[in-house]
């Protein structure tokens, strides 16, 4: 019998309470985060993002541009500006397909921020924090 290959799609970073500091409504789309925040969580222009609003209880996805590094921007543009305003907070999550072998010692990159987009801290763990 052969070995059966799969992925599994798991998260692998997270951008978690950022605050969104601009709604571009005309704009073509994506979400621009500062250039500094990209390279703390590993993730990069163009890829595919799930945004959740914790203010307005609202889920969507789009994609990844980079913004001035050290700007604290969290710019959501086209017509996702309908579903986020500035002070908005929300977690920005990107995935991944990991093979089995992949999975084993695999730890999601968090980044916990404050109102300014500033760390607070990171963590590589998945341990659920209550309150």
């Amino acid at each position: 019998m052969s070995k059966i290959n799969y992925s599994t799609l798991l998260v692998m970073a997270e951008l978690c309470d950022a605050c969104v500091t601009h709604s571009e409504l005309n704009y073509e789309g994506s979400c621009a985060i500062d250039a500094k925040l990209l390279d703390l969580s590993g993730l990069v222009d163009s890829q595919q993002i799930h945004i959740t609003n914790k203010t307005q209880g609202t889920r969507f996805i789009t994609y990844i541009i980079r913004a001035q590094a050290d700007s604290g921007t969290i710019s959501i543009n086209g017509a996702a500006a309908h579903l986020a305003n500035p002070g908005d907070r929300i977690t920005i999550s990107a995935y991944a397909h990991l093979t089995a072998d992949e999975l084993e010692g695999f730890k999601p990159v968090r980044i916990f921020l404050d109102e300014k987009n500033e760390l607070i801290n990171s963590s590589p763990n998945t341990t659920y924090r209550s309150g």
